[in-house]
């Protein structure tokens, strides 16, 4: 895509996760890791109909564990995931859509405790390639999820091995 065609995103977004029931997240825009990566307090892998799936607990609000979002997603995969501070977790990865602004897109995303991250979710380079570009001093860019959002084409790049935060 020609790079003046893309939205630019500031260094943290609202965001929703509609399949998922969340209306509205704070998610940190990072391009140092590979993968979007979003909170959650429990998870679950169960069977349904013959599909392996995960129910996982989530806190939308930082600091607030009132609040929660109770979810359930076909597992697309599992990962090592290493994050900055050097420790490798196996992950569960679900795809699921993610809201910015006014755009909807399909992103994989991987699942794990963030309670004692300042934001419940990441946004990763790969979710963000050839949609968008980051400035680094701005914030909230893309303002409030649409509640009507316009789908970005569909790209599929290959997963690279050895996942990193």
């Amino acid at each position: 895509m020609e790079i003046d065609k893309l939205s630019i995103l500031g260094w943290r977004e609202w965001a929703a996760l509609p399949k998922l029931g969340v209306k509205q997240i704070r998610c940190k825009v990072d391009t140092g890791a590979r993968t979007s990566a979003l909170h959650a307090f429990y998870i679950e892998e169960f069977t349904q109909d013959s599909i392996n799936m995960v129910r996982f607990g989530l806190h939308p609000i930082q600091g607030n564990t009132d609040k929660e979002i109770h979810c359930e997603a076909e597992v697309f995969d599992r990962r090592d995931v290493t994050d900055s501070g050097g420790h490798t977790e196996t992950r569960y990865v679900i795809k699921t859509d993610v809201v910015l602004g006014k755009s909807i897109w399909p992103i994989e995303m991987t699942l794990t405790n963030r309670d004692t991250m300042r934001f419940r979710m990441l946004l990763g380079r790969t979710a963000m390639t050839d949609y968008f570009l980051v400035d680094s001093a701005g914030s909230h860019l893309m303002g409030k999820p649409a509640s009507k959002p316009t789908a970005l084409p569909v790209l599929n790049y290959l997963h690279d091995e050895g996942e990193e935060e």
